[in-house]
């Protein structure tokens, strides 16, 4: 599953690729088709982070799309494919049609507008599902840049996060 934007290509995570990001550099990033860069993995994101998503495909194997997302980008200065971040969701939407989003870019390739060209492409891709009647982001409140991506996607401060000392965002799915 994959999402085409501008500049960019989201990968949809499996168990295959999070099992190769965590053990097999080399065949991550053959299955990526793009280089990966030496300061992989983006900030915030460690081996819990990565293991979760390995537990979530394991127990949801119809879970693709609804846990990360690679972000690649579609050719560099060098003419080459490569991953500069990853992100998206906390899991299937809950009853009431939430779900959580998350996303980070490898700091060589922050302030281009990556972030925000993923986050709107996995908006998009979120909220062509029925099921999905709005999406939280959290984020802390010193990352400023993070907030502005929130805030360029149309997201709305809505108070204190689930964890303490993070801020929230929901962006709802205008029904017109």
């Amino acid at each position: 599953m994959i999402i085409v934007t501008d500049r960019l290509e989201l990968i949809a995570g499996t168990l295959d690729l999070t099992e190769a990001e965590l053990h097999d550099p080399g065949r991550f990033a053959d299955l990526l088709a793009a280089r990966v860069p030496a300061s992989w993995p983006p900030p915030l994101n460690d081996n819990a982070t990565m293991e979760w998503c390995r537990r979530y495909y394991k127990e949801h194997s119809d879970g693709v799309g609804w846990a990360n997302w690679y972000f690649v980008l579609r050719e560099d200065s060098s003419r080459q494919r490569v991953a500069i971040g990853n992100g998206g969701f906390g899991g299937k939407p809950t009853a009431d049609g939430t779900i959580k989003l998350g996303y980070s870019i490898v700091e060589e390739f922050q302030e281009r507008g990556y972030a925000t060209e993923a986050v709107r492409g996995l908006v998009l891709w979120a909220f062509s599902h029925s099921e999905v009647a709005r999406i939280i982001g959290e984020t802390y409140p010193n990352l400023t840049k993070s907030i502005r991506v929130l805030e360029k996607n149309g997201f709305v401060f809505i108070g204190g996060g689930a964890e303490s000392g993070v801020i929230g965002y929901e962006l709802r799915c205008r029904s017109d």
